[in-house]
């Protein structure tokens, strides 16, 4: 069964940094196009980041900016390391997988996601 987990959301101060974990099960995350977007409380999903199967990244706007995402191959596991972390990143961060994504990359339309790990970031 293919499926992801998310793990490491948690409770963390105005300017800490945290480090969310993707992991895949039944797949090898090189042979996909990895993703993690965020969905703020009343608010779309938002897309943040995605690593392709050749290691490449993408971020909106083409800039890394505070959040980085990568991947592990040896682990199997798709990072995504949070810094500068503010009030306004409070939100349910979710993982994304998709074999050949065959659209934009920004647009929600991964074919599998997880259940998603709560980021909540006090003042």
């Amino acid at each position: 069964q293919v499926m992801v987990v998310e793990y490491g959301g948690g409770s963390v101060q105005t300017r800490g940094s945290l480090r969310l974990l993707c992991e895949p099960s039944g797949f090898t995350a090189r042979e996909y196009y990895m993703a993690w977007f965020r969905q703020p409380p009343g608010q779309e999903r938002e897309w943040i980041a995605t690593v392709r199967p050749d290691r490449t990244t993408a971020y909106p706007g083409g800039e890394r900016g505070r959040f980085t995402i990568s991947r592990d191959d040896d682990e199997n596991i798709v990072y995504l390391r949070m810094d500068d972390l503010k009030p306004a990143d409070t939100a349910m961060y979710y993982c994304a997988a998709d074999r050949q994504a065959l659209f934009q990359l920004s647009q929600p339309l991964y074919r599998y996601w997880g259940q998603g790990t709560q980021v909540t970031v006090s003042s």
